[in-house]
């Protein structure tokens, strides 16, 4: 194969996976080196960076990810029909933040911070895909322990937990989010 059909092949791949997908596993699959792969994700994501393009290729963290681009949403939402999502609630940005900053952390950890009981709100995020288990900490009882997902990056467009506002800055996430300092572009009405 040239440039151009590896090209081809890794749009194809993460077009077809619609996760984010490390680059490591893109080379694994077309059995190239890795530096190849990322200049050719590179060089995908300066195409999809100009204008008449509806797609966009995210880098989250050190994975990539097909996407249409924020101009195209409300279309992409009409042909798709999905239901109108509520915004999230205080407690779902609160706890959201406990988790963002401490994770991977356990369902009483949140509650310990918050101060009540977080059940609901915790099921709730990981039904929207923000949240999700990361398996069982070393305590007793082995309770189920819980980190952001690549989706809670997307909707507050961030590229890797490391872009999350100082804990003792000026506005805390919740805030900001409120006062629509932080995007959220996918989730913007959750």
């Amino acid at each position: 194969m040239d440039l151009k059909q590896y090209k081809g092949a890794v749009e194809a791949m993460l077009f077809a996976h619609a996760e984010p997908v490390p680059c490591e596993r893109l080379a694994d699959a077309l059995q190239i080196e890795e530096p190849v792969v990322e200049r050719l994700l590179l060089s995908l994501k300066d195409e999809y960076d100009k204008a008449e393009h509806g797609l966009c290729l995210l880098q989250l963290e050190n994975r990539w990810q097909l996407a249409t681009k924020k101009d195209y949403g409300e279309y992409v939402k009409k042909i798709l029909d999905t239901r109108r999502n509520t915004p999230l609630s205080n407690a779902a940005l609160e706890t959201l933040t406990i988790i963002a900053y401490n994770q991977p952390v356990s369902r009483s950890f949140v509650e310990q911070v918050r101060g009540v009981d977080s059940s609901s709100t915790v099921n709730s995020l990981v039904e929207k895909g923000l949240i999700e288990e990361a398996g069982r900490l070393d305590l007793p009882g082995h309770p189920v322990s819980f980190r952001t997902t690549d989706a809670f990056l997307r909707t507050f467009g961030l590229t890797s937990l490391a872009q999350l506002p100082p804990l003792h800055g000026d506005l805390p996430l919740v805030e900001m989010a409120e006062t629509g300092e932080l995007p959220m572009e996918t989730y913007g009405e959750v």
